[in-house]
This record gives C-alpha cells, structure tokens and sequence, in this order.
C-alpha cells in the first residue's frame, strides 16, 4: 500500500485547495500497466473516501487520458509567435532556479525536460533561494509559488486547454511523493480550476503577488509545509 495526495479545487473561504491523502495498491514496477493499476487503485479510493462527488483526472505522463499526458511539465509548453521556439514547464523551472552558489542557468530553458531536470549543476549549487525567469526575479516565499505561476500562465496561453481542464473537480498525480518534492502540477490545476470559478484569472495574470497571498493563506489551511 501506498498513500499520494488528490488535490481538489476549492471555492469557498480562503483556501483554493484541498488536499486529501489516499491510500491505495501500489503496483511499484516501471511498467505503464503498472502505473495504471495504482492510478486506477488511487482514483477507486479516492471516489470512495469523497463519496463520488468529484471528477478527478490523472495529470502526468502516466496518465491514460491524453488531457493528463498534456499537462504534465515535461510536456506542457508554449510556442513563441516570433521565432517558433518551443519552452516546456520543466525547462522553464529548472532553468530559472537560483541557488546560494550558482544559477539561474537559462541555457536549460532551451534543452529538453529530462536533460534540463537532469543537468549536474542543479545538485552541485547549494540551496535554491530564489528564480530569475528571463528578467522576473522570483522570491522562494511559499516554496511552491515560483513554480504555480509558471505552471497557470503556460496553460492560461492555451484557451481550449484551460476549457478542458474545468470540466474536472479533482487532480492527482501518481508520481508526486510529497515526501521527496513539493512542486505538483495537480495542486496547480486545482489552484488554477478554483481562480477560474472564483472569476480572478484576470487578476491572477495581472498581478503575481494576488497569487502569492492566495497560496499562504491556502497552504496554511492545508497545513502544507510549502510555506518554508
């Protein structure tokens, strides 16, 4: 057995989101069968625990649903009008990380998501303490914030993307241990989902200090140690 978090878009109160822990059978091989068991094992449990009330939808690149393939960062991406370059979520991420010895390394932006996320230099610069995207300057206060941003504004320059996405309540993401990391693109949808019904995306995109106070309050509800 094993226990992942579902996030779930909330739009009531201050908090955004809901995380709700599930337990479920882990199929631990590398096999996409495997990773389809455990998901449809997480997803049955989840349903169960919620009493059906949400439509959830796996978001990695072991999702069954092409929508959930799409979404994960090592795919999610935009295209510039100018130049047609293509700049995944991951790439973006690991690129704009700015560590006590090093960083940020921007040349990443322009390499693929595994060889971005794999780069030496990611381990071999100390503690990250901030991001720098192209010229933003990002600070690590909540620990998640640099990465949400990132993660809404790409989808947000894909309209029938983020219309897709509405039509689910719940995220999950079979391969965020919250042991190991603390960035998920399933809280980001869930956070994302929320603003959307809340009628702030607007304010959201205009204004990243918005999104930074709705994180605080939402992680501390949430109890998430995102925060520090």
């Amino acid at each position: 057995m094993a226990k992942r978090p579902v996030f779930i878009a909330n739009l009531e109160g201050n908090c955004y989101f809901k995380e709700i822990e599930v337990e479920f059978s882990w199929n631990g091989n590398a096999d996409l069968s495997d990773f389809n068991k455990s998901i449809e094992s997480l997803h049955e449990n989840f349903m169960f625990k919620t009493k059906n009330k949400y439509m959830v939808l796996e978001a990695s690149t072991k999702s069954k649903e092409e929508l959930g393939k799409r979404l994960s960062a090592f795919n999610l991406h935009f295209i510039t009008k100018n130049n047609n370059q293509k700049f995944t979520v991951e790439s973006l991420f690991q690129g704009s990380k700015v560590f006590e010895n090093g960083g940020p390394y921007q040349d990443l932006y322009y390499k693929s998501s595994l060889a971005a996320k794999k780069d030496k230099r990611l381990k071999n610069s100390g503690a990250i303490i901030g991001f720098k995207y192209f010229n933003r300057h990002f600070e690590n206060y909540p620990t998640t914030f640099f990465y949400d941003w990132l993660y809404i504004n790409t989808i947000c320059l894909n309209q029938n993307l983020l219309k897709e996405i509405l039509y689910y309540d719940a995220f999950s993401d079979i391969e965020f241990n919250p042991k190991y990391s603390v960035n998920c693109q399933a809280k980001s949808l869930a956070l994302l989902k929320s603003i959307v019904m809340r009628g702030e995306l607007e304010v959201v995109l205009e204004n990243q200090k918005y999104l930074r106070d709705i994180l605080i309050r939402s992680c501390s509800e949430n109890n998430q140690k995102t925060l520090f």
